[in-house]
């Protein structure tokens, strides 16, 4: 568990860097969405009674868990945290093309994360199908590269 924890630490890092690296000058600035400039996209968090998008600290509560912040950046904010030895990473972005772009960086390392409207969980695969019933969200499995890829 606690490779896996270093893993998604490592990559939510890397991709922080990409997105502050990839964010220069006034054009390519990240600004709040205007209101009334449509809803974003949204799911359900069932058992929580609210929808998504949401906070680190709702995020690992509804896991059962405290969130330790580790990263607290324009472009994304990421915690972690543990429940009954099960490990989580979350992480939540303002908007849903920050999002993707950590994905698409994530993707390089593989993997399987609970993806919501502008938050992603990285978790064990089994324990992320029992989250997704109180977050919603999809399941997506990140390929990876290299000789061991989707293993």
């Amino acid at each position: 568990m606690e490779q896996v924890r270093a893993v998604l630490v490592a990559v939510g890092a890397a991709a922080g860097v990409a997105l502050v690296a990839g964010c220069g000058g006034d054009g390519d600035a990240v600004r709040p969405r205007p209101a009334g400039s449509g809803a974003p996209r949204v799911s359900a968090a069932p058992e929580a009674g609210v929808m998504a998008p949401a906070r680190v600290e709702v995020i690992a509560a509804l896991a059962g868990c405290a969130a330790e912040i580790r990263i607290e950046a324009d472009e994304l904010r990421q915690g972690v945290c543990e429940s009954g030895g099960d490990g989580y990473v979350i992480t939540t972005f303002p908007e849903d093309r920050l999002k993707e772009t950590w994905l698409d960086s994530a993707g390089v390392y593989g993997g399987t994360y609970l993806v919501g409207a502008r938050w992603v969980v990285g978790a064990e695969p089994g324990l992320l199908t029992g989250l997704r019933e109180r977050l919603g969200g999809e399941v997506r499995e990140l390929r990876g590269i290299g000789p061991t890829a989707g293993r």
